[in-house]
């Protein structure tokens, strides 16, 4: 009877890891897209509206889950002309994405606009701040935020602690190749993260994901100076004309990431001209091949802006028409 009991109870604990298994794997790779411009949009002036092929009326994180998105990502900005991006207005998205079973990456900025490797402003309000209070900044705010979601009840899988950073952040003191102090800023934001959302990963992102010895200065760099992450994500802008030999050096670069340092890697930003949303598709569904063939150490694939129509605020990438229903760009999902 006992060896009868034992061997029933080791049956249980392998059918217990193959369920529990299972519910991991079934999340698999993030489907994504950063969608931080659907408010604006819908209080512009006339709104921006999304239909569906029939041409009715929807909302557009509904869309993209009907095409295979299960992801959100969504930028932070401390204080925000007309409050975009601000912590209420982040609030409101995540809601909406949760409601549709979405997985969430928060990006913060860490400025009060755009930060990207040509600009990385400080907000306003630390303008003038030592080190010391600099790194007080990221981590209160970074927490702040974070908290603020987490009491509302979002989850949150995925913190990016600061924007396509090649160049560092919060200019000048954070400014590479001043990696002493960058590495403490990201620590900051690195520790923060963790106090609210202990399970959640914290990414380190920069653009040009093809550039493989641009990445290697950088993590180099920042490994020599104690700084932490758990994830390396990458901006995929290619040419329409050579995506597939940017979409193989991409390729290279991640497998050289995840052998380099040991981390998971994720394509946080990717995009291509709207008009020629065929090979978008062929560029995002080589993508998702390759990133199926590195393996589960990369998380996912985040589309940038899909949502935003032809020329809004100046991005022509999106992957909707004039009349906001969804190009064949995402079918690749």
């Amino acid at each position: 009877m006992t060896i009868l009991c034992r061997h029933y109870h080791r049956l249980w604990l392998v059918l217990l890891l193959c369920l529990c298994s299972a519910g991991v794997s079934a999340q698999g790779i993030a489907k994504g897209a950063d969608v931080s411009w659907l408010n604006q949009q819908a209080a512009n002036n006339p709104p921006q509206v999304f239909r569906d092929a029939a041409g009715n009326t929807t909302d557009f994180i509904k869309l993209f889950k009907d095409v295979g998105g299960n992801a959100i990502r969504l930028r932070v900005w401390v204080n925000p002309a007309g409050g975009w991006n601000d912590g209420r207005d982040t609030l409101d998205k995540a809601k909406r994405a949760a409601a549709q079973g979405m997985r969430i990456m928060i990006d913060f900025h860490y400025s009060d606009s755009w930060a990207d490797p040509g600009k990385q402003t400080k907000p306003a309000a630390w303008a003038g701040h030592s080190v010391a209070q600099l790194n007080t900044d990221v981590y209160s705010h970074t927490q702040g935020i974070l908290k603020y979601l987490k009491d509302n009840g979002i989850t949150v899988s995925w913190v990016q602690v600061g924007n396509e950073i090649n160049s560092g952040m919060l200019w000048n003191e954070g400014k590479t190749p001043n990696f002493a102090t960058l590495g403490q800023f990201i620590n900051s934001g690195y520790n923060a993260t963790k106090a609210v959302y202990p399970n959640a990963k914290v990414v380190v992102h920069l653009a040009n994901g093809y550039d493989n010895a641009n990445f290697r200065w950088f993590f180099d760099n920042l490994r020599s100076a104690g700084g932490k992450w758990d994830v390396i994500g990458m901006s995929h802008y290619p040419p329409v004309g050579s995506w597939q030999d940017y979409n193989s050096r991409l390729d290279t670069n991640m497998r050289d990431m995840i052998a380099r340092y040991g981390s998971d890697v994720v394509i946080s930003e990717v995009g291509m001209d709207w008009e020629q949303a065929a090979t978008t598709r062929a560029m995002l569904s080589n993508l998702l091949s390759r990133s199926s063939s590195i393996g589960a150490r990369v998380l996912g694939v985040f589309y940038w802006e899909p949502n935003a129509y032809p020329g809004w605020q100046g991005y022509t990438l999106g992957a909707v028409n004039t009349n906001g229903q969804l190009t064949e760009a995402l079918q690749a999902f």
